[in-house]
């Protein structure tokens, strides 16, 4: 392994760490509590959600980051697939509240283990669809 080959790995995992870390605050934004609140408090419905979350996303840098051939194609493919992952949680999450009378977000919030599973589950069925569509 050369000079050059460290350097790159360092430079794209920090790049990833901190596009992860932004995304994830990005994401706490859109909730009807504070993430980290939650989790300093021991809500582990909260926790459950929120590192089912972090996988995904960390899923789906993987998958761009092995097939990109830059750091900024994998950066950007990451920030859409989060963008797809929203949309397609919302939509669930309107699903479910309407149809099954079921409010993740307050369900989470009380600490309800089966609805942090719930919601952390729709962003990783997505990633592993995204992901597989990334790799091809």
């Amino acid at each position: 392994m050369d000079f050059q080959t460290l350097v790159s790995m360092v430079v794209w995992t920090v790049s990833g760490a901190v596009l992860l870390c932004v995304l994830m605050f990005v994401d706490s934004l859109f909730t009807r509590y504070n993430d980290l609140e939650e989790l300093k408090a021991g809500n582990m419905a909260v926790t459950t959600r929120f590192v089912l979350k972090l996988l995904a996303q960390a899923y789906i840098l993987s998958a761009s980051i092995s097939t990109s051939k830059g750091l900024g194609d994998a950066l950007i493919v990451s920030v859409v697939s989060f963008v797809l992952l929203f949309f397609l949680e919302k939509t669930v999450r309107l699903l479910l509240s309407r149809w099954g009378k079921l409010n993740l977000d307050y369900g989470t919030q009380l600490g309800k283990i089966g609805y942090g599973l719930l919601a952390g589950s729709l962003h990783v069925t997505g990633a592993l669809i995204i992901a597989a569509y990334i790799q091809g």
